[in-house]
């Protein structure tokens, strides 16, 4: 009986809220202390050389790195790369945490629901936080474009799916939730717009010549990058990536992105299930889960995409050993990981050289994609009710 006041106190939304604004000012006050922010550094000069129009996709000896993000990415950190780094950092970790959580409590699902997600993926965020990354931002608008789909808001849609697909690419999933829009050519419309709109608002800092050599740049770096990271021992922990890893055999990312694809498209003809919400947010789950599984640019941070996903279907699946088992494994092995929680001999002689951190997710992965193909879904009054 006497844990229930603590239950109660740690399942009220403000006391998640509180949690998350600080995890994100623990990060950003710890890592600037020690000045370990160099993402930050790469983020904010991507301002200021569109500014001076540089090249943005150079290695800069400031900070020995180069930007991998989109030349629209330049008007999202505008804000913050005008301020001093002291208080840039603390307030783009919590921009990124509140459109995470923003997100994560306009889903359509129970209140208690989302407060199990916002629980579970917590320790992610902080990884995420502690890089200053913006995957943190791009889950958020990921979920929003989701969540405004279902509402046959297209023009939201639209606007989150773009922003993320302009900065990171990754926001181009959210076209699998299309089919689930009612107001399929309004929707379309206002990809368009808004595409056309966000490519030239990065011209106001500098010029359309130098922006659309700076597109071209942009597509040349990513190449690069992902045959950089089949070498780098700390990226591609991808599915792909513990293939080879641990087994040695070279797959290419296009082969299992076709694989992932063709799951997806073949699940997306069960036309049938579009009216049941199970269905369409295990879509939800299963492209954050790809996200980071087949994907070679993938790092430790990057998986709070991922595990979003691992955590929206462990609240949609029906609970059994099996499903706890599987969480409780994603927590240790995937989240802890990398953190000082988990043994570093483990972590340095197993994990990381094998990419161990995605096998929780890759399991998850192929139940969510099980589910999607064969299991006859049914109404469910929790889930079908109106939430906000």
């Amino acid at each position: 009986m006497r844990l229930k006041p603590i239950f109660n106190f740690l399942f009220q939304k403000r006391t998640i809220i509180c949690v998350y604004i600080l995890l994100a000012v623990v990060a950003s006050l710890k890592q600037y202390l020690h000045g370990s922010y160099n993402n930050y550094l790469i983020f904010k000069y991507v301002f200021w050389h569109t500014w001076e129009q540089k090249p943005l996709y150079l290695l800069d000896q400031a900070y020995l790195d180069s930007n991998h993000y989109g030349p629209f990415f330049s008007i999202i950190i505008a804000p913050f790369a005008l301020l001093p780094d002291s208080l840039g950092t603390l307030l783009w970790n919590l921009a990124n945490t509140i459109v995470l959580l923003i997100g994560i409590f306009k889903l359509p699902l129970p209140e208690n629901h989302k407060k199990i997600i916002a629980w579970i993926c917590s320790h992610e965020c902080l990884t995420s936080l502690l890089s200053f990354q913006f995957n943190v931002g791009i889950t958020g608008l990921i979920l929003l474009s989701f969540v405004y789909m279902e509402k046959q808001q297209s023009f939201k849609a639209a606007l989150y799916l773009v922003i993320g697909f302009l900065v990171k690419l990754y926001g181009i999933v959210a076209f699998a939730f299309f089919l689930f829009n009612k107001k399929k050519l309004n929707f379309l419309g206002a990809v368009g717009v808004v595409l056309i709109v966000l490519f030239c608002l990065p011209m106001l800092l500098s010029s359309p010549s130098f922006m659309v050599q700076s597109y071209v740049d942009w597509f040349h770096s990513l190449t690069a990058k992902s045959l950089d990271n089949e070498v780098n021992l700390m990226a591609d922990i991808s599915f792909l990536g513990f293939i080879r890893k641990t087994f040695g055999l070279h797959i290419n990312v296009l082969y299992g992105c076709a694989l992932a694809g063709l799951l997806l498209l073949i699940a997306l003809m069960r036309s049938g299930m579009y009216r049941f919400k199970q269905y369409r947010m295990l879509i939800l789950s299963y492209v954050l889960l790809c996200l980071v599984l087949f994907n070679t640019n993938v790092e430790s941070p990057t998986y709070i995409i991922g595990f979003v996903g691992l955590a929206i279907w462990f609240i949609l699946v029906e609970k059994s050993t099996y499903t706890y088992a599987l969480l409780i494994f994603a927590i240790i092995l995937t989240s802890f990981s990398p953190s000082d929680l988990f043994p570093k001999f483990i972590r340095q002689q197993y994990v990381i050289p094998y990419a161990l951190k995605a096998v929780p997710c890759i399991l998850i992965w192929f139940d969510v994609a099980y589910r999607l193909l064969f299991v006859k879904f049914r109404e469910n009054k929790v889930l079908e009710a109106n939430h906000g």
